[in-house]
């Protein structure tokens, strides 16, 4: 019988990778994604002094009051315009990326793009 390796440990590995290729810097912080089966989290972070410096997550009073779901594309979306327009707010235009080892489709995909048009540059 062949042994399989759990989704979570075949993503963790993955992250690790993805974190060894690139950090965030005080000049273009890192915008790390995490997706539970109920949540979305981003958080904008510089990597050199380890500090978050925006966070945005569908938890939140203020961005659950506005969605009808918290872990459907539509969330993910709205929660890519929240990160993007608190990080204009905190002065940051460029990030860095990080999926988090998710595939880059559905709602990654949707939280991203909505971050680029809100007007975030990566």
């Amino acid at each position: 019988m062949i042994n399989k390796e759990s989704r979570s440990a075949i993503r963790a590995k993955k992250h690790l990778k993805i974190r060894n290729r690139f950090s965030g810097t005080a000049e273009r912080p890192r915008l790390a994604v995490f997706r539970s089966n109920n949540h979305m989290y981003a958080q904008i972070i510089d990597d050199t002094v380890g500090k978050t410096l925006v966070s945005a997550s569908t938890v939140q009073k203020e961005v659950k009051a506005e969605l009808e779901k918290t872990n459907d594309v539509a969330a993910a979306a709205y929660l890519g315009k929240v990160i993007a327009e608190r990080a204009q707010a905190a002065g940051i235009k460029e990030v860095v990326f990080d999926r988090g080892g998710f595939i880059y489709q559905g709602k990654i995909k949707a939280l991203a793009d909505a971050a680029r048009e809100a007007g975030l540059e990566f």
